[in-house]
């Protein structure tokens, strides 16, 4: 273990299979960038393109000819910030609940809500389905934001936070002053949820933009398609643009990449809050 691990931390055999594996990783993405500034007959060469191209635009031009590119666009952006705000609202609402009142049933009811987290998600396809069609949100957007506004993950993350991070001292005085448990909720307990929204808020945007299945079930129009979803119906049996779709690739993953890369340590630093107590 001394050549994997060093005093000083990894050693020289653990470094390289760190680097290794980074490598592993980034290799697709890094085609992905490169195959996007490429046309389909230079994709397919031997050997293929190692470096960019200049038909990065002509793609993205495919694409806005094969799908309503900026429409899908647009409903992605748009789920994606209503999943989010909703997942914030009720998630804390919830965790706070959680955190700061004793009720009967507390235990087992939250230990039922982490007990979701075990399930497959497949196995909620046919009654997700059947649910959102008995409502008559089928081609809606509402059905791929309001179904999953309160994640178990995110009822935990911020019942942790709270738990930790926020009194009960503070709570008990602002009941002395005479706010109500709602005001305690809003004026109190909200302003001091930053790192804990914005964790979540980052976990529940990526898993709303990169959601492919829930679109799948219940959307029927190609205008009403999620990005993802819409990249998908460019692809055919026959002739399918594969630069295009490198394209849209990039595009879609592009924004993700510089949240994470700007966000990534506040982002560990919030799943890590709460895990040890003093």
């Amino acid at each position: 273990m001394s050549g994997l691990v060093g005093r000083k931390g990894l050693g020289p055999v653990g470094l390289s299979f760190l680097i290794l594996g980074a490598i592993t990783t980034l290799l697709p993405f890094y085609f992905m960038f490169v195959f996007s500034t490429h046309e389909r007959s230079e994709i397919f060469s031997v050997p293929p393109p190692l470096w960019f191209g200049e038909y990065f635009i002509e793609n993205v031009g495919i694409l806005i000819q094969k799908i309503p590119f900026w429409i899908n666009l647009g409903w992605s952006i748009y789920v994606g910030f209503a999943a989010t705000a909703l997942t914030l609202l009720f998630c804390s609402m919830a965790g706070f609940a959680f955190a700061a009142y004793n009720f009967r049933g507390k235990n087992a009811l939250f230990a039922l809500v982490m007990a979701t987290m075990i399930i497959p998600a497949f196995l909620g396809m046919v009654p997700s389905f059947i649910l959102m069609d008995t409502l008559g949100w089928i081609d809606q957007p509402r059905a791929l934001y309001l179904p999953a506004a309160a994640p178990a993950l995110g009822i935990f993350l911020m019942r942790q936070y709270i738990q930790s991070a926020i009194p009960n001292d503070l709570l008990e005085a602002a009941r002395l002053d005479g706010c109500g448990e709602f005001s305690i909720y809003w004026r109190v307990v909200v302003p001091l949820l930053g790192p804990a929204f914005g964790t979540l808020g980052l976990i529940a945007f990526i898993g709303s933009w990169n959601n492919f299945i829930g679109p799948l079930i219940v959307m029927r129009s190609v205008e009403r398609y999620t990005f993802p979803l819409a990249l998908r119906s460019v692809q055919s049996p026959v002739d399918t643009e594969w630069g295009a779709l490198m394209a849209g690739s990039v595009v879609a993953v592009l924004p993700l990449l510089v949240i994470f890369i700007f966000s990534s340590k506040k982002l560990i630093a919030g799943l890590t809050s709460g895990a040890v107590k003093s």
